[in-house]
C-alpha cells in the first residue's frame, strides 16, 4: 500500500466516521431515557476519541481532514427502538465495508489504530441492539433505592 493508497483510505474512513457520529449526535437527542441516553453520550465520547485518531493518523501521512459531511436529520417522530436498531445496523455496515480493506493494510500502525475502531463500532453495535430491545440496564443497574424519574430533554436549553 502506497503512501498516496493510505492516505485515501483513511480519508474515506474519516468521513463516514464522522457522518456516523452525526448520526449518533442525531439520536442522542430523542433517546429520553436517562440510561439509554447515557449510554449515546459513552459511545458519542469515544466516537469522538476514534474521529481524532483519525485526523491524526491522516495528518501523520501527510494529508488533511477534509470539511464535515452534512448532518444527517432523523425524520419527525421517530421510534426510539427503531432510531436504536438502525443504528445497530449502520455500526454493522461501516465494519462488514471496511474491515477486509483494514485487514489488508501492511501498515502495522494504522492498521492496528482502525481495528481498535472496528471493534469498539461492534461493542457499540451491542449497545444500540440492546436499546432496540427496551432494555436499560447498558452500562449497568441503577441501585433500587434510587429509581429513575423523568425524562432527558431532547434540547439542551430550553426558554
Amino acid at each position: 500500500m502506497t503512501s498516496t493508497d493510505l492516505q485515501t483510505l483513511l480519508t474515506e474512513i474519516y468521513t463516514e466516521r464522522v457522518l456516523l457520529l452525526m448520526r449518533h449526535e442525531a439520536s442522542a437527542t430523542v433517546m429520553g431515557d436517562y440510561d439509554i441516553n447515557n449510554t449515546y453520550q459513552y459511545v458519542l465520547s469515544r466516537e469522538e476519541t476514534h474521529v481524532s485518531w483519525l485526523h491524526h493518523a491522516i495528518v501523520d501521512v501527510g494529508g488533511r481532514t477534509p470539511p464535515d459531511p452534512a448532518r444527517p436529520l432523523l425524520p419527525e417522530r421517530v421510534k426510539v427502538r427503531e432510531v436504536s436498531a438502525e443504528d445497530a445496523r449502520l455500526n454493522q455496515a461501516f465494519v462488514d465495508k471496511w474491515r477486509p480493506r483494514v485487514e489488508a493494510m501492511t501498515q502495522a500502525r494504522h492498521k492496528a489504530l482502525l481495528e481498535v475502531v472496528l471493534g469498539e463500532m461492534l461493542e457499540h453495535k451491542r449497545f444500540f441492539e440492546q436499546a432496540a430491545d427496551g432494555r436499560s440496564d447498558l452500562l449497568g443497574l441503577p441501585m433500587a433505592i434510587h429509581p429513575r424519574v423523568g425524562q432527558v430533554l431532547g434540547k439542551r436549553w430550553v426558554e
